[in-house]
């Protein structure tokens, strides 16, 4: 029976490599052709359109068939350069256009809307463009300039800016642009693949789940249920080996492309079309995201396979294995699709901010406030889940209820991840620089929610009855919460010291520091931005940095190397913020049992979180660890039951400190810290 076993896993795992070749090789098998149509289609009757259009005539790109994908979205994009530069001859700026302004001021150094409205035509281009003129330059009417030259050198400073919202308007920039070069690459592939799309799927999509599915069945059968993790520490795939290298770039590009290239991997989502139209409806298309939610998922549901086989003997992995499973698979990819086939507000609902950091952000709030009923009662989950709910199953059950039972990086982490746990590091060392990466990013992502909130709200001025919460009312509700979490943490710190006195003084301090520089540009110097700073553009950077480079590059790609919890022990604000309240006011702690420990050293070992657990068992230690997600595998592994998961009442006792002091003299018990 072992040699049949054997075999059925040796020819799951070579139709898994056969079927993933079939998938990455599947990215080559197109060819291009740009025509005016797709243009039309993909972009609409507009003047980008109109404009595109003729940069690809003048560089005879369109029908045009290309071979190369390379060689395809190279032209493409240098066409859409080119019809930047063709709208900027038509609705940009120049000097000429100051040097004729300049020409009809009658008073030196003195502006003149009249001058402007002179200088330019009557055309509909003409008025076009010199209202945005106009718009822009309108507050030098008010500034006292010395002579002519230093009002023309004002308003060719104002050049650039003004041929940069040209190219926002009606040009081709940024995240616009990306999209843009997907969806025309994605719509002028044409050959072997769009020709066979089904026969492809089933070859890539369908030979691979088979393979792997073949070769982690057997698994059910190897001996009695029980976790066995014989060899990790010699294989090449878990030893931070060749083979776990090559896993990890594959991730890594596989992140990269999907970011910042995705024109790469067009046909990618061609091949999953029809499953984005029996979700989503006919007219639906799958985009990289619906790509990427796509291969999450099945990943997921694979290596759950695998997780149910390894973990069958334990109740606890089994149980949340399937929570994690359940509600990446429904709540985070079908419910969202099937909202949208019913032009609802797509989200996914468990997904709490922190974490979801661009929920709040203007163009959410926009849809949901506008989006009727459904969207604002969206809305009031957003925030009652992350002010709410949240804190309040912390309390009860420890961050475990979501970063180990909910939670779709937690979920990936546990079944992708978990041949790669053990390579977490330990170190004091990693603790501190865990410590301030992942709070250093929880206090950004805060003070950018508030500043891109802050932003987007009106005035008292500017509220309408649609519109009715102001930046005043804002900053009362920011003053009000601040107020009850410092008075929270001052009591609590009172009643039972829970920090140590720096850590403690430090959180007061940011916290008194963020409400002087709030009530200063609001109420003192009425500044546009929040925190004296452009929020958009922070926003930017933050989603570059902290969304995907870190969260998805590094979190992971770096499985093979650094463990499964990279994002979550060093740059999750959500898994941070838990923390602080587990550690704080929770009732969940790891009870051990110190009499029974051998320390054999599995539990430290299989900390996906880096905890030195065996530390605390050998001195009969409550383990409560803010970074602690409680996954229970350190006491699944444990071979006397020294571990145990609770939910018990949230006393002094709860938290010990070294309870056996353990030295040259012998064994003796802390009287000073058992409180005796």
């Amino acid at each position: 029976m072992h040699i049949i076993m054997r075999n059925i896993q040796k020819t799951g795992l070579f139709i898994f490599i056969a079927g993933l070749l079939v998938f990455i090789g599947s990215l080559s098998l197109s060819n291009f052709r740009l025509t005016a149509e797709i243009i039309d289609d993909r972009i609409g009757a507009t003047t980008k359109a109109t404009y595109l259009k003729k940069a690809a005539e003048t560089l005879h790109i369109t029908d045009r068939e290309y071979r190369s994908k390379f060689g395809f979205i190279r032209d493409l994009k240098i066409s859409f350069n080119k019809a930047n530069d063709l709208l900027l001859a038509d609705y940009g700026f120049t000097r000429e256009d100051v040097d004729r302004i300049m020409a009809h001021i009658t008073t030196p150094g003195v502006y003149s809307e009249e001058a402007v409205a002179a200088a330019f035509g009557n055309g509909s281009i003409d008025i076009s463009r010199q209202e945005k003129f106009r718009g822009s330059t309108s507050w030098m009417a008010s500034q006292t300039y010395h002579n002519n030259a230093a009002l023309r050198k004002a308003m060719e400073q104002k050049l650039p800016d003004l041929n940069q919202e040209v190219l926002q308007g009606v040009g081709f920039q940024g995240y616009a642009l990306s999209e843009y070069t997907f969806k025309i690459t994605k719509s002028a592939s044409e050959g072997i693949l769009t020709d066979h799309l089904r026969a492809i799927f089933i070859l890539s999509f369908l030979g691979t789940i088979l393979g792997a599915l073949l070769f982690i069945v057997p698994q059910f059968k190897e001996g009695p249920p029980g976790i066995k993790n014989n060899g990790i520490f010699h294989h090449p795939a878990t030893n931070r080996g060749w083979l776990g290298m090559i896993v990890g770039g594959m991730l890594i590009l596989f992140y990269i492309f999907l970011y910042w290239f995705p024109e790469y991997i067009t046909n990618w989502t061609l091949l999953l079309d029809p499953v984005k139209k029996w979700l989503g409806g006919p007219d639906a298309e799958a985009d990289r995201w619906f790509l990427y939610g796509f291969l999450y998922t099945l990943v997921m549901l694979v290596m759950g396979i695998r997780m149910f086989a390894k973990y069958r003997g334990n109740a606890y992995q089994m149980v949340r294995t399937t929570s994690v499973l359940f509600f990446q698979t429904g709540f985070a990819f079908i419910i969202p699709e099937i909202m949208a086939r019913f032009n609802l507000p797509a989200r996914d609902l468990k997904n709490a901010w922190p974490l979801d950091y661009t929920g709040f952000y203007d163009y959410n709030l926009e849809a949901l406030t506008t989006g009727g009923g459904t969207g604002k009662a969206i809305l009031f989950w957003m925030i009652g889940l992350a002010v709410i709910v949240v804190p309040v199953m912390v309390y009860f059950f420890g961050k475990r209820w979501y970063c180990s039972w909910v939670c779709g990086c937690g979920g990936l982490a546990e079944t992708l991840g978990d041949p790669y746990r053990q390579l977490s590091d330990k170190s004091l060392k990693s603790w501190k620089i865990e410590r301030w990466m992942v709070y250093s990013v929880m206090v950004f992502v805060y003070l950018m929610t508030l500043a891109v909130v802050y932003t987007y709200l009106p005035t008292a001025e500017q509220a309408t009855p649609d519109k009715w919460f102001t930046k005043g009312n804002f900053i009362a509700l920011i003053w009000v919460a601040m107020a009850i979490g410092m008075g929270l943490l001052f009591y609590w710190q009172k009643q039972r010291e829970r920090f140590s006195k720096k850590t403690f003084l430090t959180m007061m301090g940011i916290s008194g520091a963020v409400l002087m520089v709030i009530g200063i540009s609001h109420f003192v110097l009425k500044a546009e931005n929040l925190f004296f700073f452009n929020s958009y553009q922070v926003r930017a950077w933050y989603g570059f940095l902290i969304g995907s480079a870190f969260a998805g590059v590094v979190g992971t790609g770096f499985y093979p190397l650094m463990g499964n919890r990279v994002w979550c022990r060093f740059g999750c604000p959500l898994a941070a913020f838990m923390g602080l309240i587990q550690r704080i006011k929770s009732r969940f702690r790891i009870t051990t049992n110190g009499g029974q420990c051998i320390s054999c050293g599995n539990c430290s070992t299989y900390c996906e979180m880096g905890i030195d657990v065996r530390a605390y068992a050998q001195r009969g230690q409550n383990i409560v660890r803010s970074s602690c997600v409680g996954c229970g595998v350190c006491s699944a592994v444990c071979p006397r039951g020294v571990l145990k998961l609770e939910n018990g009442p949230d006393n002094p006792e709860r938290i010990q400190e070294n309870p056996i002091i353990i030295g040259n003299d012998g064994v003796a018990l802390n009287l000073k810290n058992s409180g005796k």
